[in-house]
């Protein structure tokens, strides 16, 4: 079926040079809460499950916090490619304040659960996964707005601001959660709502589309196999981190394991169909182009080191440095949110500055750069002591922060400045999956490795600091049995499961000092510190090895490169065009 493209839209010009601020403000707006939201639960945990009465290391309710953390993210990078594409033929800007009107009734709708236990939990799920869908649609279209609206010579700074925000908001979403969840935890949800309001009557009255439609039929089986693939391998991933049977990790399940090879035959399947069919949801030929694909590479590589380590570090502050410090299980969730600013810091003084001088100098340089700074800081972090000095910390996480920030907006510059017109958003979409990807990735690894290097030495050392302080042998076993990944989700809670896992009874028949102690802050965090370490080094040796790929995959991008659409000339879709006065060997500057 031959496609049409409709011209109704603006250009530039005629809406005065105002416009491309107004498009950037809106658009880092809506990419801003959407992505305070990805992260805002990790922080309220604690005072949700409190609230809905759910005891987090009950059987099977790890399942509800993965799902609450998790369904958000498995949504959004699923859904955006194919949103991407609806804003190719129906309009940007007409999907982009879609996913403001959505986000907003599924934040309300969060907030207004009157049930408690199971039902309250599953109510969370279900909306947060419908919330999922206009974070979606967000995400989806802001790249590709903010494109049409700045010229090739300020794009760098524009989609820098706007990477820097969204990548601000998941740390953002830390404290802001911290914060208002013990006051109530509801305002969680409600938090984003006048911002959201706000951002639908301001999207609907001031944007423009400003690119040309191109309608054809949807690419229904190719959207189909694609949703139900990705969905498979992160269903897959998230269940696998969790124990089957006697096994530690849930990899032996056959219904992991099916799930993980039916989403991979799915994924494989869909990459025939694009192939074959005049007009695809994936434009595979954009990988042609060399900036879009060791772009997205790198961008994928960088969000894999990224996503573990901020639930890595907070593991890391909740679970035992902050109580090690004197600070009660309650309060730590709020001041790990406080004391990982410095990455925060570190972005928002790196991203717009790297999206101001990529727009002088090429992304080659500041996306290598930045990559090559993580992977030093997460050296840094490696050779942290557990009981570290926190002015040591906060410098590897500045760094950490700085590096990123540094990569992030020359690196989403020259992937979306590589693209055609038409396919911004569609190709916008498709950069967006890899990111979103990543996070669900990173956390099934990260949590998989520090699973691996817990389990050696975990229950040897829970055994005899629990029987060293009058715990019977046999239920000191017990105890110690406990699998991995519960101990890393109290620890992400701010939990100290010592005192429900010995019970009242127990406690009563030790010695006063004994059962202080155990119950006490300075015991789990102490115990779990050297087991703790061990994954650590796993994990951070695995981070290092993402941004040294990152790093060689961001120099391989080429040179300063613009598609010539922008130039107003015809060329290929396929091809990005250097910048006038450039040679020409290649697609790109090489």
């Amino acid at each position: 079926m031959t496609s049409t493209t409709t011209s109704t839209t603006s250009a530039p010009s005629s809406l005065g040079p105002r416009y491309k601020w107004v498009a950037l403000s809106t658009t880092t707006l809506g990419v801003l809460i959407a992505t305070i939201n990805s992260s805002i639960l990790l922080i309220a945990l604690p005072d949700i499950f409190r609230g809905l009465r759910i005891d987090p290391l009950a059987p099977g309710n790890s399942s509800y916090l993965l799902w609450l953390i998790m369904g958000y993210l498995v949504v959004t990078a699923v859904l955006v490619v194919a949103f991407g594409r609806l804003g190719d033929m129906y309009g940007r800007v007409k999907m982009f304040n879609a996913g403001f009107a959505i986000f907003t009734a599924f934040s309300v709708a969060l907030s207004i659960t009157w049930m408690t236990g199971t039902p309250g939990v599953l109510w969370l799920i279900v909306m947060r996964i419908l919330q999922g869908i206009g974070g979606a649609l967000l995400m989806a279209n802001s790249s590709a707005i903010i494109t049409d609206a700045f010229p090739s010579t300020q794009r760098g700074l524009a989609l820098g601001l706007n990477m820097v925000a969204g990548i601000a908001g998941s740390f953002l979403g830390l404290v802001i959660g911290g914060v208002l969840a013990p006051v109530d935890w509801r305002l969680v949800f409600l938090v984003s709502v006048p911002f959201s309001v706000f951002g639908t009557v301001w999207g609907y009255l001031k944007l423009r589309d400003l690119s040309p439609r191109r309608h054809h039929v949807m690419d229904w089986w190719g959207n189909i196999t694609f949703a139900l693939g990705l969905v498979g391998v992160l269903v897959a991933i998230t269940y696998g981190i969790q124990p089957h049977g006697s096994h530690i990790m849930g990899w032996t399940n056959p219904w992991v394991l099916a799930s993980m090879i039916g989403g991979l035959a799915l994924l494989a399947a869909f990459c025939v169909i694009e192939t074959r069919i005049d007009h695809p949801m994936f434009h595979l030929e954009l990988f042609k182009v060399r900036a879009f694909s060791y772009g997205n590479l790198a961008s994928l590589l960088a969000g894999l080191g990224r996503g573990g380590l901020m639930f890595i570090l907070i593991i890391w502050l909740q679970g035992i440095w902050l109580p090690r410090h004197g600070y009660s299980f309650e309060s730590t969730p709020l001041w790990a949110g406080i004391f990982m600013l410095p990455m925060t810091l570190g972005f928002l003084v790196a991203g717009p500055l790297s999206g101001w001088l990529s727009d002088r100098y090429g992304a080659r340089p500041f996306a290598t750069g930045g990559m090559l700074i993580a992977a030093l800081s997460f050296l840094a972090f490696a050779a942290l002591p557990v009981n570290f000095s926190y002015w040591m910390f906060a410098a590897a996480l500045f760094f950490n922060g700085f590096g990123m920030g540094l990569f992030a907006s020359p690196n989403r510059a020259a992937v979306m400045n590589a693209l055609p017109a038409n396919r911004r958003g569609v190709g916008g979409g498709m950069s967006t999956t890899f990111q979103n990807t990543s996070m669900v990735l990173s956390i099934g690894i990260f949590f998989s490795l520090m699973i691996v290097g817990l389990a050696g030495s975990l229950p040897h050392t829970m055994q005899t600091g629990l029987t060293a302080h009058g715990v019977p042998a046999g239920q000191a076993h017990a105890i110690a049995g406990l699998p991995p990944v519960a101990v890393l989700f109290a620890s992400l809670l701010g939990y100290n499961p010592v005192q429900s896992l010995l019970g009242a009874h127990t406690l009563s028949r030790l010695p006063g000092h004994d059962s202080a102690y155990l119950t006490g802050h300075t015991f789990f965090p102490s115990l779990i510190s050297g087991p703790f370490h061990d994954g650590l080094i796993v994990a951070f040796a695995f981070a290092i090895l993402a941004c040294l790929v990152a790093a060689a995959a961001s120099w391989f991008m080429g040179e300063k490169f613009v598609h010539a659409d922008d130039q107003h000339e015809e060329t290929p879709l396929d091809f990005a065009q250097p910048e006038a006065g450039a040679p020409e060997p290649e697609a790109v500057r090489s």
